[in-house]
């Protein structure tokens, strides 16, 4: 239950705008320490803090990342946007088999130190839905909404 809370939280920070910090203010020492060991190389640093977690967004190989800290310094987890070419060829074929009158319009991959998972936002004229991998060989629905109709 826990995970699916922590999740859920980064799911909606990624798909919601954030305002970042400028600098790194308010952000603990022993999450900088962790950030810089763990991406040396990571160009254009932006911090978010909330309740629950430090996000950083960031550069790295020329791709925009996320990397989500508990206070304490460790991390929780790392997110990036990704293309549907990028997906494990299980989960690719199946999108397209039960899901082919949808599109995409969000992807991204979540790893933690023990799963990595995909989440995909697909649209019809009538659904949005969001779908969660079930490992590499299929996915789940994760949330499904109605679209109004104005």
């Amino acid at each position: 239950m826990k995970k699916r809370i922590v999740t859920l939280a980064l799911l909606l920070t990624l798909s919601l705008s954030s305002i970042f910090a400028n600098g790194t203010e308010g952000v603990n020492q022993r999450v900088m320490n962790s950030f810089k060991t763990e991406f040396a190389n990571a160009r254009d640093v932006k911090w978010e803090i909330s309740k629950d977690f430090v996000k950083a967004t960031f550069l790295l190989n020329d791709q925009v990342m996320f990397a989500f800290y508990s206070a304490e310094g460790d991390q929780i987890a790392v997110s990036r946007n990704i293309l549907s070419g990028q997906l494990p060829i299980n989960l690719l074929s199946d999108m397209k088999k039960n899901y082919a009158e949808f599109w995409i319009t969000d992807l991204f991959e979540i790893a933690t130190k023990s799963d990595t998972a995909y989440y995909v936002t697909i649209e019809s004229g009538d659904y949005t839905i969001v779908l969660k991998s079930n490992g590499t060989f299929g996915w789940e629905l994760f949330k499904k909404e109605r679209k109004s109709v104005a």
